[in-house]
């Protein structure tokens, strides 16, 4: 009983560190860089200068889009 026990909580141990560790990994994968303003024009992206709560981002001809600092 008391291995039985051991073995369920290695198991859920690294389960959980196998989850951090992949979230970690996608975390950074799903981030872009940030652009000026210039780069992105440059790129041939056109810049919306967002809104009060929303900051300026630039949108490329292919669809995604990346903040500009």
């Amino acid at each position: 009983m008391r291995t039985r026990r051991l073995l369920g909580l290695a198991l859920a141990t690294a389960t959980l560190a196998g989850m951090s560790a992949v979230g970690a990994a996608t975390a950074r994968a799903a981030t872009y860089p940030s652009i000026s303003a210039e780069e992105c024009t440059a790129q041939g992206g056109t810049v919306n200068q967002g809104g009060p709560y929303l900051p300026p981002t630039c949108k490329f001809p292919d669809g995604h889009s990346e903040r500009i600092t």
